[in-house]
């Protein structure tokens, strides 16, 4: 079984999912921030491919993606990094980016290393979702490996059910038409999208994520939603402290409150 399926077989009470850069602060940090999330109490962890031109991403993210391809991360260097955390790591993990490097990589080397170094799904945000399930799904399918897909507020009920449709793991619903970065609280309008999103009991488990930066907005994301997904908060701790683990267990105490 695919350990996304597993988590949210198993997990009671709100599912918190973690992102941060590959390479960012610095070239080697990857393992070690993987291992003090899991260990703090970290659901699952989204690793960012860091690409040169993250357009759906804030300024955060942004600076971290730029100082990783500075740092000289790159996906077979991800990979190589990767190859024993499973030794280690037991939560799911998953790749998330842009297309461009993974067409470069070779998509169907991408999945045989996803599988290879124990990826369970992967977020490619600029991946059509009828492209995806025209060209790369069953490749996908054949290294078991789960395409997150996206919803927005401004998705249709019909496409919200045709990616729901065609969705393994879980819907990532993004709380906001913005790019990633702390907003505060979530307004009247996003409160409303999540409610409309729960009330059509999709077959797939929903996470929010975007807009997502302390305890106030991961207990709302649960209110409407298996949990919620964190990413710019947390890279900026990073920026702070690198991948100290007292500051990562700090920081997972206080958003779970």
């Amino acid at each position: 079984m695919n350990r996304i399926d597993k988590l949210f077989r198993e997990k009671k009470g709100t599912i918190l999912s973690v992102y941060f850069t590959a390479g960012y602060p610095r070239l080697d940090s990857t393992a070690g921030i993987i291992e003090a999330l899991a260990d703090a109490g970290a659901d699952m962890i989204e690793i960012g491919m860091p690409f040169s031109d993250p357009v759906a991403d804030g300024p955060v993210i942004q600076y971290s993606s730029e100082m990783a391809l500075r740092n000289g991360m790159n996906l077979k260097l991800l990979f190589d990094q990767l190859s024993e955390i499973r030794d280690d790591v037991k939560i799911p993990l998953l790749l998330m980016g842009y297309l461009n490097p993974v067409m470069q990589f070779g998509v169907e080397n991408f999945c045989r290393e996803c599988t290879r170094t124990g990826i369970d799904g992967v977020i490619l945000p600029d991946l059509p979702p009828i492209v995806y399930k025209e060209e790369y799904f069953s490749i996908f399918n054949v290294y078991d490996l789960y395409n997150i897909l996206l919803i927005s507020p401004q998705s249709s009920v019909e496409r919200i059910t045709a990616i729901d449709k065609i969705s393994r793991g879980f819907v990532y619903m993004v709380s906001s038409s913005s790019v990633t970065g702390s907003k505060g609280n979530f307004s009247d309008d996003q409160i409303s999208y999540f409610k409309r999103v729960s009330e059509m009991k999709l077959r797939n488990p929903v996470l929010i994520g975007f807009g997502i930066s302390n305890h106030e907005t991961f207990i709302d994301a649960g209110k409407f939603a298996r949990g919620g997904i964190i990413g710019s908060a947390f890279v900026n701790i990073l920026e702070q402290d690198g991948n100290d683990f007292e500051n990562i267990n700090q920081f997972i105490k206080e958003i779970r409150g």
